[in-house]
Order: C-alpha cells, then sequence, then structure tokens
C-alpha cells in the first residue's frame, strides 16, 4: 500500500511539474467522459419522468381495462380495433368478479372547449369519472374538496381542476366555488388537483375532473371506458387481473378458443415497453459517445511511451539500484492510470453540469445517480490501465546498462 501512495505521490508531481501537457493529455478523457456522464444523467432523468408519468396515471398498485392493449404489430393493431367499447356493464362485472377487487372506477376522456370571464383555454383535458375517484391513491386534493358521491350520482355540474389549469382560468383569483364553463355548459369549481408538474415541457396539470353521468351529456355516451382497478392488497395485482379477465370473458361470452377482445394493463406494461423501444437507442447513443473514450485513451499512451523516453536513464538508474522489474511496470502503470483519472474526476463534473444546463433550458429532465459517478471514474482508470500497459512493459524491459548510456 505504501508503494502505492508513494508511486501516486510521483504521478501526481509529474502532473503539477507539466500542467499543460498534462491538461492536453487529459482533454480527451474529460470530453469523453463529461459526454457520457451527460448522456447517462439525461437518460436516467427521462426515464425517471417518464416512469413517475405513467405510474401517477394508472398507479403502482392498480391495473387498467381498456377497450385495447398495446399493440406491437400492424395486424394486431387492426385485430383491435375492432374490439368491442368498454361500458359500465363490464364495469359492474368486474366489481363483482372478486372479493379480492377493492374498487373499479370507470373513466373516459375527451378535449373541450375551458372559459372564464377572465381567459379561454382552446383544449382542455377534461375527463369524467365515477365516484370511486375519490377514494383513488392518486387523488390529491391541494385546495377545496373531492367530488361527492351525491354529486356523482346525481351528475351535477362540479369540477375539480387541475393546477395548472386553475391557474390559467383564473390566474390570482381564488377559484373554489366559482364557475367555469366545458364544452358550453357552467360547472362549478370544487377542488384543485396537487401539482403534477410537467413532462418533456408539456404541463400535466391542465385538465378537469367531472362526474362521469357530467360528461357523458357534454360528449355522448358511445364513448369506450377506461376501468381503473385497485386490488385489496398490493401483492394481489396479478391474481386480481385474472379475476377480471375471467369476468369480462364471461360477461362478452367469449369461447376458449377466442382471444380476449379487451386489454389489462398495468404501469409496468407500459414501462416495459417503452424500455424495449428505447433500450436499444440509448445503448448505442452511450457506445457511440463512448468511442471517444478510445481516442483519449491513445493519446495517454503515446505521452506516456514519449515519457518512457525522456526517463530512460532514471529507470536505468533505478534499476541499476535494484529497482525490480515490476517495480518499474507499477509506476508507469500508477501514472497513467492517475493521468487518466484525473481526467475522468474532472470529466464527471463537467458532465453533471452540462446535463443540468441543458435540463434548466430545454424541456429534457436531468438526474444524478450515485452509479455514474462511479462509471465515469472507474472507466478512466480502465482506460488508463489498459492504454498505459504498454508504455510499462517497455518501460520495465529497458536494460539498465543501455538505459544508463542514453543522454
Amino acid at each position: 500500500m505504501q508503494q502505492f501512495f508513494e508511486a501516486t505521490g510521483i504521478a501526481l508531481a509529474a502532473i503539477w511539474s507539466n500542467k499543460l501537457r498534462s491538461f492536453l493529455t487529459m482533454l480527451g478523457n474529460i470530453v469523453a467522459v463529461s459526454s457520457i456522464i451527460a448522456v447517462v444523467s439525461l437518460i436516467q432523468g427521462l426515464n425517471a419522468s417518464v416512469s413517475g408519468a405513467i405510474t401517477s396515471r394508472i398507479g403502482a398498485d392498480s391495473f387498467s381495462v381498456q377497450r385495447t392493449g398495446p399493440t406491437r404489430s400492424e395486424d394486431e393493431q387492426l385485430r383491435a380495433q375492432g374490439n368491442p367499447r368498454v361500458t359500465t356493464e363490464d364495469a359492474e362485472a368486474v366489481r363483482k368478479a372478486s372479493d379480492r377487487i377493492r374498487l373499479v372506477m370507470a373513466s373516459a376522456g375527451s378535449n373541450g372547449e375551458a372559459k372564464t370571464r377572465r381567459e379561454t383555454l382552446d383544449s382542455l383535458s377534461i375527463q369524467g369519472v365515477t365516484k370511486e375517484f375519490a377514494s383513488l391513491p392518486t387523488t390529491l386534493i391541494t385546495a377545496g374538496r373531492v367530488i361527492t358521491p351525491t354529486e356523482f350520482d346525481s351528475r351535477r355540474n362540479v369540477a375539480v381542476l387541475g393546477w395548472d389549469a386553475a391557474d390559467r382560468l383564473f390566474g390570482v383569483v381564488d377559484p373554489l366555488e366559482k364557475f367555469v364553463t366545458l364544452g358550453g355548459i357552467q360547472f362549478r369549481v370544487v377542488g384543485i388537483h396537487e401539482k403534477k408538474g410537467s413532462l418533456f415541457g408539456l404541463s400535466q396539470d391542465e385538465f378537469a375532473v367531472i362526474p362521469l353521468g357530467a360528461f357523458q351529456r357534454l360528449f355522448g355516451n358511445r364513448q369506450s371506458l377506461q376501468l381503473t382497478v385497485l386490488p385489496t392488497d398490493p401483492s394481489l395485482v396479478r391474481v386480481a387481473m385474472d379475476d377480471a379477465t375471467v369476468a369480462l370473458r364471461v360477461t362478452r361470452r367469449l369461447r376458449p378458443a377466442e382471444p380476449d377482445n379487451f386489454g389489462v394493463v398495468t404501469s409496468d406494461t407500459f414501462l416495459d415497453l417503452y424500455n424495449q423501444v428505447t433500450s436499444g437507442i440509448f445503448a448505442i447513443l452511450i457506445g457511440v459517445v463512448s468511442l471517444s473514450l478510445v481516442v483519449g485513451g491513445i493519446v495517454i499512451m503515446n505521452i506516456m511511451l514519449m515519457v518512457v523516453s525522456e526517463r530512460t536513464r532514471e529507470i536505468g538508474l533505478r534499476k541499476s539500484l535494484g529497482a525490480r522489474r515490476r517495480d518499474v511496470l507499477w509506476q508507469i502503470l500508477t501514472e497513467s492510470i492517475t493521468l487518466s483519472t484525473c481526467g475522468g474526476i474532472v470529466g464527471t463534473t463537467l458532465g453533471f453540469l452540462v446535463a443540468f444546463t441543458i435540463s434548466k433550458f430545454t424541456p429534457l429532465p436531468a438526474a444524478v445517480e450515485p452509479w455514474s459517478v462511479m462509471l465515469g471514474i472507474s472507466v478512466t482508470a480502465i482506460v488508463g490501465l489498459f492504454f498505459g500497459l504498454y508504455p510499462a512493459m517497455r518501460a520495465a524491459s529497458l536494460d539498465p546498462i543501455e538505459a544508463l548510456r542514453k543522454e
């Protein structure tokens, strides 16, 4: 261990005594590592944002019944277009399917004009829901209250607004108990939903939630519903999905050989689909950026060969005084690794700064993971080891007599 610290100290002294040359040598690694860290940070931020958006929409411990599930081919898409609409009868069948199902919320969505005396929004997401909406863990009201069961049953014209929708429509005025016109009909605002944030620069808080009966008065009742199903326990999600699937197949009189004419999906379903689509793209992107590490490694190898040439007499003197082959090998390798790692540390810091600068001025999010810090430093250490091995072996193989003759 003492030999390692001594070798590192000598390496740092050599770097400091040749500042410009050391900086230019490290520059390749700095650029390569900063690029890799910036890309990895942006990818991690993107994955976290997409995962959060999907989970907040469907719920981590629930699943959804839709007219169609995710399709992976054109044939599947064409076949799914013939599926019947999901109706309130389907919702009732799922509710009665099993004692492992706690609640079933039916919902539908569309875009429509929203208007107040102050502002008009040409296209606001309007969601019609049943009374189970108030019991969902994803329903978080920051001001006012949720819609009551009586208001749902009587199909009253009341609404819960998203944070940004309330801000744009009412500004500094308190929106509670005020009226907003949705699709030409006035609705009384009873609550404001907690802020969800944005994804890719698009707000997730520009929406209005109204009773499903009121929604069907606005847009008709021919629209297919989406069922959000919550099991009694998070560990029973898969069992509850099987129960719901059996109930729907029975209700729709499907024969055993016939495929499902509906989709049952969880947040993991969409996350898996997202990962399948993006994992290859991200791997290629990181691979292309990583090619610059090879350039940085070649630069380090060239410099270390020059160092060996400059210090030939020093190496010969050390070997004549008893330094073993492995001592010389370890000294040159330590200098190469130290030089490369210093570039990695600077590149890692610069990469995070680049990533957060991009996230500040663009819709792309960024996230710092501890493993990415270790990745940036360890990769450069490996590059220093690999590309420093040949110069180190060359230095270790020098004949001390011939080395001492060199001027």
